[in-house]
């Protein structure tokens, strides 16, 4: 069968575009992308611009970041017309978004670091909206979102910079298709497959243009489900259950008084969709207030934080319950408040006379967690209260009849409060999109009864219970030391972080001190810092297996004074060990400060600054870090308390977070597979869970038999006879990185299983590092390659352990080393270089340190000194080469590295040529100088300054 070249698939996606009304407009270049821009933005307006008027619309475009321009695109532009005319310009219409000017182009080609060629482009008015990039069948489509990625790097930002308009790039190689925001720190695995309602996900280029890039969709994406998110400076493009959720509930509330709840999975960014919502409601010409509620006031102030960060000052958090009433009152359209002060609000006599008028007001209130604390009277309290209201709940974890607690009115479920399921999107459709990963489960214990206790045959028993064993200081003892051993593993050498969740506070102490004393006994180095507060069912909670609510944190006194004597103690012992690792001051005296410590530690572990959280209840639910992969579980779980607590693992990040780590020293095997059966099908274990460690053994030895098939030793990946081949390796070895990296965070991983020793793996990974770097450097001269087309996935290859403070202790011991050993150390150290993406540019000068400086070091206590007295003058004789070579000058060399350092961003080709001291390279050469220069500014830091380590 023939393979369909790019160049058809981009005539046929046109022709499709034409036929759902695009009209096609040839841009050649900048100057007639401006031109036509002129054209259709008077057309749109119903004006008519004079040169130095349009001038003045450039300008205002031309200015300031992606970000920046998102603004001034959802902006009117006023302008002062020569005549002295004020006009206002639009430059998109936002509330009837079907009323804008649709127009396609392909092939426009800019000019910045490199001159790039862009495939297809959607205009709206003129203005550059959407960017598609198609690479031809068979290529891995994440080439195609890398060659976004340059784009972004080397030419979107060029000239006026009018394509950093655009909202969201569609990548597609005609069988896979996904979409993903316009921001840099992007990554792949935030692209997204566009879907039905049902979920079903739609991959073919054919299918998705027709259901997303139809104009009034497309239009209707950008100016209502982009968006733009302060704190990250960033623009953010809904998914599509997210999308289906909100049209769900803005049609429920057009179209009716019923009420409704979102079944979406924990961790598939149900705030965010709730923002969303609460933006359009808020904005019905019917609706009074959007009220979001909460039931804690940390997640109080976390959902209002997260609301701010998506849009500036759109809501302000409800201290007490005097500012709740006072919002109720004001022109506050959007409100955040936990459920308790709602309740006082309308409970206590001072505030109710106040609250009357609001009875009859539509008002829609949205409850956030609703499996959590919505089952008691307080939701009959408010749908009794506000008469007009309608009601909708987000849910990671339904309540059905199976996972539902009694009280004096029977069993609720959350379809008894909320009515219908407005959209459902389970895990097993979340782990199937890669919006979260999969769980892998190691159960670790087994308790054996004695001897003679059932016919004096020794049984395992692994669903003992009892409160002596579990609590026994040599059991806790062990598991202490199983943590310390393997948490590294667990956490990829702390690129990521841990929680551990214990069945109570007594517990907690016990395992905190013990962590404490492993450390002072020198078994780890791990930070371990701990948060609890008072529980009321503390047992009960953990004989049923669900998560408890501990007293919500600065929401009321008992928070702190409920807990006994002694454990306050020891919690503000345990603060002021946290003080000191950190250097801050928390304490219990009151309420504002303990909170302050909750939002410091829930700050610096989604920051990956802590290694272990120990917790009881708190955390389990709510808490979102992409930085946490695992889990330690010693507690009872079941239903809607298993799922909330393992998915606070499983967060997608990097190709090297490829699960979340879950590690019960309890038995829960039956409650997680009831959970799994309860909120997704009974067949979905297959699905949610890894697959057993010895699977993935099998699945190694035979990646590593495909790929000696291409290279059956490491010399032979230099005779590979073709690019074609060396593109078959890298895919293979590849592989092999995947499969090792699932493999070293079981317990039981020995490389001796796998079939290849280490040190014939890591001359294997060289060899394909060498590829890489081959390709990076054909890449810049512009050469056509196959090996443009993969993806080298260097993530699963740098290790953070590795840098140059790394390599000065392996000399030290090289320096020490007996003669017979010398060579082999040696060695070592060459190939721990070589097998570092980041430290192979390095690779000559530490092998000259070793030959020429490191024998006359007579103090092994004075390597790193002598060293960085090597660097030193290696660094400054590079800089000083690096200016003659090129006739730069030296001080303005130097100051634009510096300045690459702190931005990040590359020189411009303006600033390159001031510093040419000599005579300024003809037209001609002007851009090849330009690019020589820049990449060696670029090697130069990455050599000298990169991967240095402390």
């Amino acid at each position: 069968m023939t393979i369909q070249p790019e160049q058809a698939l981009e005539n046929k996606l046109i022709e499709q575009l034409q036929g759902l009304k695009y009209q096609f407009v040839t841009i050649k270049d900048e100057g007639d992308l401006l031109a036509n821009l002129k054209t259709q933005l008077e057309k749109h307006n119903g004006v008519s611009l004079t040169q130095k008027e349009f001038a003045q619309v450039i300008n205002q475009l031309s200015k300031g970041s992606v970000f920046d321009k998102a603004k001034t695109l959802r902006d009117k532009f006023q302008l002062t017309k020569e005549n002295g005319e004020s006009i206002y310009l639009e430059f998109i219409q936002q509330e009837h978004w079907c009323q804008n000017i649709f127009q396609v182009t392909n092939q426009v080609a800019m000019e910045g670091k490199y001159k790039n060629r862009y495939d297809v482009t959607l205009l709206m008015n003129g203005i550059p909206i959407a960017q598609i990039e198609l690479k031809r069948r068979g290529i891995e489509l994440k080439e195609a979102f890398n060659q976004v990625k340059r784009y972004q790097k080397h030419s979107f930002g060029a000239s006026l910079g009018l394509f950093q308009y655009v909202q969201f790039y569609v990548i597609s190689n005609g069988v896979n298709t996904k979409y993903f925001s316009n921001q840099k720190r992007e990554s792949f695995k935030n692209t997204f497959y566009w879907s039905d309602k049902e979920n079903n996900i739609i991959t073919n280029l054919e299918a998705f243009t027709q259901e997303f890039l139809e104009p009034c969709h497309m239009s209707k994406m950008i100016c209502k489900y982009v968006v733009i998110n302060e704190t990250m400076k960033a623009l953010m493009i809904l998914r599509p259950y997210q999308f289906y959720a909100v049209e769900a509930i803005i049609d429920r509330v057009k179209n009716s008084t019923k009420n409704g709840y979102i079944w979406h999975t924990t961790g598939s960014g149900k705030t965010l969709t709730s923002f969303k919502a609460a933006q359009v409601l808020m904005k019905l010409p019917k609706v009074h207030k959007v009220v979001f509620v909460v039931d804690r006031k940390d997640l109080d102030f976390q959902t209002a934080k997260e609301y701010n960060s998506f849009q500036k000052d759109s809501v302000s958090s409800t201290d007490n319950t005097e500012i709740l009433v006072k919002q109720f009152s004001d022109d506050t359209p959007l409100i955040v408040t936990t459920i308790q002060k709602l309740n006082t609000a309308i409970s206590k006599k001072r505030y109710t006379t106040r609250m009357e008028h609001q009875k009859d007001k539509k008002i829609v209130f949205i409850f956030d967690e609703c499996h959590r604390s919505q089952f008691g009277d307080t939701h009959e309290k408010i749908k009794d209260w506000f008469q007009e209201a309608q009601m909708f709940g987000f849910t990671g974890t339904p309540i059905f009849a199976e996972n539902a607690a009694k009280n004096e009115k029977g069993k609720r479920t959350t379809k008894d409060l909320f009515e219908e399921c407005l959209h459902k999107y389970v895990i097993t459709d979340a782990i199937r999109d890669e919006n979260v990963l999969k769980f892998s489960i190691e159960y670790v214990g087994r308790y054996r009864e004695k001897e003679g206790s059932r016919n004096d045959i020794d049984i395992e028993v692994e669903d003992i219970d009892t409160k002596e064993l579990l609590e026994s200081p040599e059991r806790l003892r062990k598991i202490v030391d199983y943590v310390a051993l393997n948490h590294d593993r667990k956490t990829h050498s702390k690129r990521f972080t841990a929680m551990f969740c214990v069945s109570g506070v007594k517990s907690l102490i016990h395992y905190y001190e013990l962590f404490k004393a492993a450390k002072a006994e020198g078994k780890h180095n791990l930070k371990i810092a701990t948060i609890f507060s008072y529980n009321p069912n503390e047992e009960d909670a953990n004989a049923d297996g669900q998560i408890g609510e501990e007293v919500s944190v600065a929401e009321d006194p008992r928070v702190l004074y409920g807990l006994d004597k002694h454990s306050r103690e020891k919690l503000d012992e345990f603060i002021d060990d946290y003080n000191k690792m950190f250097g801050v001051k928390y304490s219990t005296r009151d309420s504002k400060s303990f909170y302050d410590y909750y939002n410091d530690i829930s700050s610096r572990v989604k920051k990956g600054e802590v290694d272990i959280l120990l917790v009881v209840n708190m955390f389990l639910t709510g808490f979102d870090s992409k930085k946490l992969n695992t889990i330690f579980v010693d507690k009872n779980l079941k239903y809607h308390g298993l799922i909330q607590a393992f998915s606070r693992t499983n967060r997608t990040l990097d190709e090297t977070k490829s699960q979340g780590n879950i590690v019960c020293f309890r038995n829960l095997k039956k409650a997680t597979d009831d959970a799994i059966a309860l909120f997704s099908n009974k067949d979905a274990r297959e699905v949610i869970l890894m697959e057993p460690y010895e699977n993935y053994i099998d699945k190694f030895k035979a990646a590593l038999e495909k790929m000696k098939e291409i290279a059956p030793t490491v010399g032979s990946v230099d005779a590979l006879p073709s690019e074609e081949e060396e593109f078959e390796f890298v895919k293979a070895f590849r592989e092999l990185l995947r499969l090792k990296n699932v493999l070293s965070g079981f317990a039981d991983f020995d490389e001796e299983e796998i079939g290849i020793d280490s040190q014939e793996f890591e001359d294997y990974k060289s060899k394909y590092l060498d590829i890489h770097d081959k390709v990076r450097n054909d890449r810049q001269k512009e050469k056509v390659s196959i090996l443009d087309d993969v993806d080298f996935e260097l993530e699963l290859i740098h290790r953070d352990e590795i840098n140059v403070a790394y390599i000065l202790k392996l000399l030290a011991q090289l320096k020490g080393a007996k003669a017979e050993d010398h060579e082999k150390r040696k060695k070592e150290i060459i190939d721990a270089i070589a097998g570092d993406a980041q430290l192979r540019s390095k690779k000559e000068l530490i092998e000259k340190f070793i030959h020429e400086s490191l024998p006359n070091v007579e103090d092994m206590d004075q390597i790193d000194e002598v060293f960085e007295s090597f660097w030193t003058e290696e660094r400054s004789k590079a800089l000083s080469q690096l200016a003659d070579e090129e006739q730069l000058n030296p001080e303005l060399l130097q100051a634009s590295i510096d300045q690459y350092l702190f931005t990040e961003r590359k020189p411009l080709g303006t600033d390159v040529l001031n510093m040419i001291e000599g005579a300024k390279p003809k037209l001609a050469q002007k851009r090849t100088t330009i690019e020589r220069i820049v990449d060696k500014m670029v090697d130069f830091v990455d050599t000298f300054i990169g991967g240095m380590g402390e």
